[in-house]
């Protein structure tokens, strides 16, 4: 278990180090502490929560995170071992195949993602869903809610949380005015990867099989084309 000493020094379970996605060079690597609040403050003030400094050891930029205080002792103060990152790495997609409201309403569910808003991240990603049920209609729908169904089966989903990402992007039927279930952080990390996977496979994988087929027919057509001329007889003065 994590705990701050009386030098005002992070100390870290013998043999353990910290690592992330680092929020600026977008690489996961090992983070070094480098500054924490001092010893004799916390112990006057003793905050629910201690913030930090860390270093990131890939690009040198500072990470910020926070911790639960769980103890204050006289020789030390005991942290959580979780930890919150406070700027979060922001999460990548292919929006290229994307119809232009879509793209729009997912980036801004991943921005609330990234700043640690769950609630508003799982708002976005229902009105994501439904503007893709208003381009695909009925039939993209049903194909939508097969995709979220073939999910669970592949990842062996527990039913409560299946129930709550299906809550979140279909809302329940029996209610007129379905409201979107509260999620947690490890709620959200399935709900983003849910989200992830249906809009790659409803645009992203169609648009780059369409684009690859485009291009293998233009080369065709174009080695066609002048293959012909090749053959054309020689026309005599």
């Amino acid at each position: 278990m994590p705990y701050i000493d009386p030098q005002s020094r992070l100390i870290l379970e013998p043999g353990r180090t910290l690592a992330l996605t680092c929020p600026h060079c977008q690489v996961i690597a090992h983070i070094s502490p480098m500054a924490v609040p001092r010893f004799e403050e916390l112990q006057a003030d003793q905050p629910a929560q201690i913030g930090t400094v860390f270093r990131c050891d890939a690009c040198r930029a500072p990470v910020f995170l926070r911790f639960t205080a769980r103890a204050y002792g006289p020789t030390r103060i005991e942290l959580a071992p979780q930890f919150t990152e406070i700027e979060r790495a922001r999460e990548r997609f292919d929006f290229t195949h994307l119809p232009e409201e879509v793209e729009m309403l997912f980036k801004e569910a991943l921005g609330c993602f990234s700043v640690g808003a769950c609630n508003a991240f799982a708002s976005m990603c229902r009105r994501t869903a439904r503007a893709v049920f208003t381009d695909l209609g009925e039939a993209g729908k049903l194909k939508f809610f097969d995709g979220l169904n073939e999910v669970r089966e592949l990842t062996s989903l527990p039913p409560e949380i299946f129930n709550k990402v299906r809550g979140v992007l279909f809302g329940v039927a029996s209610d007129p005015r379905p409201g979107i279930p509260v999620l947690d952080s490890g709620e959200a990390d399935i709900l983003l990867e849910v989200m992830k996977d249906l809009l790659y496979q409803t645009y992203v994988r169609r648009g780059r099989l369409e684009r690859a087929m485009l291009v293998r027919r233009f080369f065709r057509d174009e080695w066609q084309t002048r293959a012909n001329v090749t053959k054309l007889p020689a026309v005599r003065p």
